[in-house]
C-alpha cells in the first residue's frame, strides 16, 4: 500500500511539474513573442494612406503613389527649400554658355538595391527609354527638347537639348519620369511603359512585401549610400476613408498620419487640441485660386472682376473655412518659390462699398426691388463649378455665395467629380472655377507655361487682357533665358500682370498636415510636394 501511495505521489507530483513547466513555457515563448513584437514595432513606423501605392515604377504615372516612389528611385539632382537645386545621384554638373549642353558627373559610390553600379550606362539607358515615350512625358518642358544622350565615360553623363531650357535642373528633381531604374528592373523589351521586371532602385528602401489594396511594407537599404534611415521598416496600410484612419491612429495602430487632405481639417484640430499627440503643418506648398474666364461677357471688365475680389473678406473665409490652418494668400503663388518673391502688385483688400462702386461704375445697376444687379436687361449671374468632394472647395463656394449676394451679384455654385472639372476648365467650359499650382518643384515654370498654353482654361481666363500677346511672348521667353537677372525680370513681370488683370485670384496657402504619436520624432516636411518624409523620422517604443 505504501509504495502504491508512494508511486500515486510521484506520477501526481510529475504531472504537477509537467504542467507548471508547460505554463512557464508558454509564458516564456509568450514574453519572446512580445519581446520581439515590440522589437518589430520599434523598428517599424505605421502610417495610413487612401490608396493602394500601385506599381513601383519610375517611368509612368498613377496609380503609382508619387511618395512611395520616391521611397526607392531617386534623381540627379535634388530641390531643396528656397528652390536651391543640390547635387544628388550627380555630384556636380557644369551647363554651357548657350544654354544646350548639360554635363553630369556622377557619385561613383552608389549602387542599385541589387549590388550593381550606378553609373553613366545606366543613366543612358533610363533616359532613351523615357524619351521612346515622348508623347506620355510631354508635359515635362524638357523632355520634348532633348537632341542626344551621351556617355563620356563611366562616371560622366552628357544632355544635349535642342534649345536653352533653364528649368531642366528644376525638372529632373521630380519624382517621375527621370528617376533610375537598375539594369534588373527593365523587361527584356526594355520598354518600362509597360512595366517593370522588379523595383530595383538606387534609394534608401527597398519594396519588402506587399498585398494589393491592403499594405505595403519597404525595408531599410542597408548599403544605401546616403543617410541611412534611422527606422528599420515602414508600413503603408491603406485606408481610404478618412474618418477610419483617424480611428486607427487614436487605437494606436497607426504612427503617422500625414499629406494634403489626409483627414478633414476639423479632426487635425481636433486630435491637436487633446494634447495627446504631436502635430506639424507645412509651409505653404501651393496656391488656391479662384480663375475668372474674362471671355464671358460679365467677367471680361476689369473693374467687375475687381469687385468681386474687393467684395469677400478673404482672411474670415479662409481661417473660418480651413480653421486657421491655411493662411490667407496675397500671391498667385507662395513667395517660397524660386523668382516668386519679388513681384511688386498690390493686394486687394476686403472693402464693400469700393466693390459696388466699382459695380456701379461698371454699368451693372440695382434696380429699385431686386436682389440682383442688371446690365441692359441681363442679370449679373455667374457659376463657380468646384470640386464636389473638396469640402473646402464647397465651403468656400458657399461663403463666396453669400458675399457676393450681398453685392447684388447671383452666384450659381456647381458641384462636379474632379474629372468633370478638370475636363471643363480645359474646354474653357467655365465661368469661374477653382485651382491650384503644381508647387516645388515644377513651379514657377510650369504654372506659367500652362497659363500660356492652348487648350487650358487659362488662356480663356487671360482673353481680354489689353497686355495678352505681350504677355504669351514673356512667357514663351522666359524657359530660354541664360541671363539670371533678365529670368527674374520676366517673371516679375509676368506674375505681377496676370495677377493685377484680376483673372487669377489667390485665395489661400494649401499646406500639409501631419498627426504622429508622441514617441515619433524628427519628423519634417521634405521641401519637394512629392517626396518621402521619412529618411530622419525615428521611433522609440
Amino acid at each position: 500500500m505504501s509504495k502504491r501511495r508512494n508511486s500515486k505521489k510521484v506520477l501526481f507530483i510529475a504531472a504537477i511539474v509537467l504542467i507548471l513547466s508547460t505554463l512557464l513555457l508558454g509564458c516564456t515563448n509568450e514574453s519572446k513573442e512580445n519581446s520581439t513584437s515590440n522589437k518589430d514595432s520599434k523598428d517599424m513606423l505605421t502610417l495610413a494612406w487612401p490608396r493602394d501605392i500601385g506599381e513601383m515604377n519610375p517611368h509612368v504615372y498613377n496609380p503609382s503613389q508619387l511618395f512611395a516612389t520616391s521611397m526607392i528611385y531617386e534623381p540627379l539632382v535634388s530641390y531643396q527649400y528656397g528652390g536651391k537645386l543640390k547635387p544628388h545621384l550627380a555630384e556636380s554638373w557644369e551647363i554651357s554658355k548657350d544654354g544646350k549642353e548639360y554635363t553630369f558627373h556622377l557619385r561613383q559610390d552608389v549602387k542599385f538595391s541589387d549590388g550593381t553600379s550606378f553609373n553613366a550606362e545606366i543613366v543612358k539607358k533610363n533616359f532613351d527609354t523615357i524619351l521612346k515615350n515622348v508623347d506620355l512625358h510631354s508635359w515635362l518642358g524638357f523632355i520634348t527638347k532633348v537632341d542626344q544622350t551621351e556617355v563620356i565615360d563611366q562616371n560622366t553623363f552628357k544632355l544635349t537639348l535642342k534649345e536653352p531650357y533653364y528649368p531642366t535642373i528644376q525638372e529632373l528633381a521630380v519624382v517621375r519620369p527621370v528617376r533610375f531604374l537598375g539594369d534588373a528592373g527593365f523587361p527584356k523589351d526594355g520598354d518600362t511603359s509597360k512595366g517593370v521586371t522588379k523595383p530595383v532602385g538606387t534609394g534608401p528602401w527597398v519594396l519588402e512585401e506587399y498585398k494589393a489594396d491592403e499594405y505595403a511594407i519597404f525595408k531599410r537599404n542597408e548599403n544605401y549610400w546616403g543617410e541611412l534611415p534611422k527606422v528599420k521598416k515602414i508600413k503603408v496600410k491603406v485606408i481610404p476613408d478618412a474618418e477610419t484612419r483617424v480611428l486607427a491612429f487614436e487605437k494606436g495602430d497607426l504612427d503617422l498620419i500625414y499629406g494634403e487632405g489626409a483627414i478633414s481639417l476639423d479632426a487635425f484640430k481636433q486630435l491637436e487640441t487633446t494634447g495627446n499627440y504631436e502635430t506639424s503643418i507645412s509651409d505653404p506648398v501651393a496656391t488656391r485660386q479662384l480663375v475668372m474666364n474674362t471671355k464671358k461677357e460679365q467677367l471680361s471688365d476689369l473693374r467687375v472682376r475687381q469687385a468681386l475680389q474687393y467684395g469677400f473678406n478673404k482672411k474670415a473665409m479662409v481661417d473660418g473655412v480651413t480653421s486657421g490652418l491655411e493662411e490667407k494668400a496675397d500671391f498667385i503663388l507662395p513667395t517660397n518659390f524660386p523668382y516668386t518673391s519679388d513681384i511688386d502688385v498690390t493686394p486687394i483688400d476686403y472693402n464693400v462699398e469700393k466693390a459696388k462702386a466699382l459695380l456701379d461704375e461698371a454699368g451693372w445697376k440695382l434696380p429699385k426691388g431686386k436682389n440682383v444687379r442688371e446690365k441692359d436687361g441681363k442679370p449679373l449671374e455667374i457659376e463657380l463649378m468646384y470640386d464636389s468632394a473638396e469640402s473646402i472647395q464647397k465651403a468656400m463656394a458657399e461663403t463666396l455665395q453669400s458675399e457676393w449676394a450681398a453685392l447684388g451679384v447671383k452666384l450659381n455654385i456647381v458641384g462636379v467629380e474632379l474629372t468633370v472639372q478638370i475636363e471643363r476648365f480645359k474646354a474653357n467650359d467655365f465661368e469661374l472655377n477653382f485651382f491650384s499650382n503644381y508647387g516645388a518643384p515644377y513651379d514657377p515654370h510650369t504654372f506659367v507655361n500652362v497659363v500660356g498654353s492652348k487648350g487650358f482654361g487659362f488662356n480663356e481666363a487671360i482673353s481680354s487682357y489689353p497686355n495678352r500677346d505681350e504677355l504669351l511672348k514673356q512667357i514663351a521667353d522666359v524657359p530660354r533665358t541664360t541671363d539670371e537677372k533678365e529670368r527674374q525680370e520676366l517673371y516679375s513681370t509676368i506674375l505681377g500682370s496676370l495677377q493685377d488683370q484680376g483673372a487669377i485670384v489667390p485665395i489661400s496657402y494649401i499646406k500639409k498636415i501631419a498627426v504622429y504619436q508622441k514617441d515619433v520624432s524628427n519628423f519634417t516636411f521634405p521641401a519637394n510636394r512629392d517626396e518621402h518624409p521619412f529618411t530622419g523620422i525615428s521611433i522609440e517604443k
